[in-house]
């Protein structure tokens, strides 16, 4: 993900927030997309961290990461059903315009 994508304020904002109703989404996301940034690869974070690095309570940090994940924005990995939460932050209108340009063979 470059260092910003027009994209998260141009149109998933006002998606998430106004159409969905659910503006924590959009915060989880962008926290995470600039933590796997950071990071360069997976964030690896309990709802606890989530929510205390966001700012909200720690059931609305895991509602929002089931919508994202509902909506496909978010996609989640653990090593057992007890282990921390893996992050990986998708960007699908990247595919679709990488698509429609003729570029994605």
């Amino acid at each position: 993900m470059p260092a910003f994508d027009d994209y998260l304020t141009d149109v998933l904002m006002r998606d998430l927030v106004g159409h969905d109703r659910r503006p924590v989404s959009f915060l989880v996301y962008l926290w995470l997309a600039a933590e796997q940034r950071r990071r360069n690869g997976m964030v690896q974070a309990s709802y606890q961290e989530l929510a205390e690095c966001i700012g909200v309570s720690k059931s609305s940090a895991q509602a929002a990461v089931s919508w994202l994940i509902r909506r496909k924005l978010l996609a989640v990995s653990k090593e057992s059903v007890t282990a921390t939460p893996r992050y990986t932050v998708l960007s699908p209108w990247r595919n679709v315009a990488h698509r429609s340009s003729g570029r994605g063979h």
